[in-house]
């Protein structure tokens, strides 16, 4: 079985999807959102700087364009057995899977990057890896730190993302490290992503959530906050969309998941390949690969 894997936020780089501009249906597709957007996202993705794409109103559409305009050109060779997007890329996901138009999900996308932008600036805010601790160590400690500090990204074994305040972020840091964590590192990030401080993002988002047409996957989505029950119900769909700003991505959990019902391959669609790095972390055996446009 066949699973295909859509990158968040952080996977952008200066010249993503210039080559697939020469494609007249994807030509039109980056045109459309430039007008969608009201600014030319593309020429910032194809010859922006590093400092210009990080900017979170240009990173998510950007992701969410390379891969959606990635699997969109795959054309009959998109044959998805099951598909999961980490954070951001679950709308990506959503869209490759026919449950989201192109359009509505840039819309999505782009409300989903400001709400985030505007809640960020509510209260300093941060995120930190933490590598080398088991997850039920890292969950324990924060959960005793008297400040917002949570498990945000469980990117692979050993590989922990936690996400709050500025001060519960410092404290847990050096807690973390204490009980044996070979790095706590602060990301450089404007804001504590998937976690309460998240709230007010998410209550903006849910009536744009709640007010789009979604409608069933061509195939199961594991969804970052319950991979352990894919679904293709557009209810729950929704719910889980709602939820996820505030809720940790399970990326770890949606691989195992993804492994113990069948899948065989992970493609990943989208800039980078730091999805393909987190499969084998999970599973050394299993095949992964990049998604290519034959040229």
């Amino acid at each position: 079985m066949k699973a295909y894997i859509f990158p968040g936020q952080g996977a952008q780089f200066s010249g993503m999807g210039k080559e697939l501009y020469e494609n007249q249906e994807a030509k039109a597709l980056f045109e459309q959102a430039n007008e969608i957007i009201g600014f030319r996202i593309s020429d910032i993705m194809f010859s922006g700087s590093d400092e210009e794409l990080k900017q979170t109103n240009v990173t998510q559409p950007a992701i969410f364009l390379h891969s959606v305009i990635l699997a969109k050109s795959l054309k009959e060779a998109f044959q998805p057995d099951m598909v999961a997007g980490h954070s951001l890329g679950e709308f990506s996901a959503l869209v490759a899977a026919s449950a989201l138009s192109f359009e509505d999900g840039l819309r999505l996308v782009i409300a989903r990057a400001n709400a985030m932008q505007k809640a960020c600036e509510l209260q300093p805010s941060t995120m930190a890896a933490i590598l080398g601790l088991a997850d039920d160590v890292v969950e324990m400690i924060c959960s005793q730190i008297d400040e917002v500090v949570v498990p945000a990204n469980y990117n692979c074994p050993g590989q922990l993302v936690i996400s709050g305040s500025t001060a519960g972020i410092d404290i847990a840091c050096q807690q973390l490290t204490e009980a044996g964590a070979k790095r706590a590192l602060k990301l450089n990030v404007g804001g504590a992503f998937h976690s309460p401080l998240m709230e007010p993002a998410k209550v903006e988002l849910q009536s744009a959530i709640e007010n789009t047409l979604i409608s069933a996957p061509r195939c199961p989505i594991y969804q970052n906050v319950d991979p352990q029950h894919p679904t293709t119900d557009p209810a729950q769909i929704k719910a889980n969309l709602i939820t996820q700003l505030t809720g940790a991505v399970r990326w770890t959990q949606t691989i195992e998941q993804m492994l113990a019902n069948g899948a065989e391959e992970f493609v990943e669609v989208g800039p980078g390949n730091v999805l393909q790095g987190l499969v084998k972390k999970v599973n050394r055996a299993v095949v992964t690969r990049a998604a290519a446009v034959a040229v």
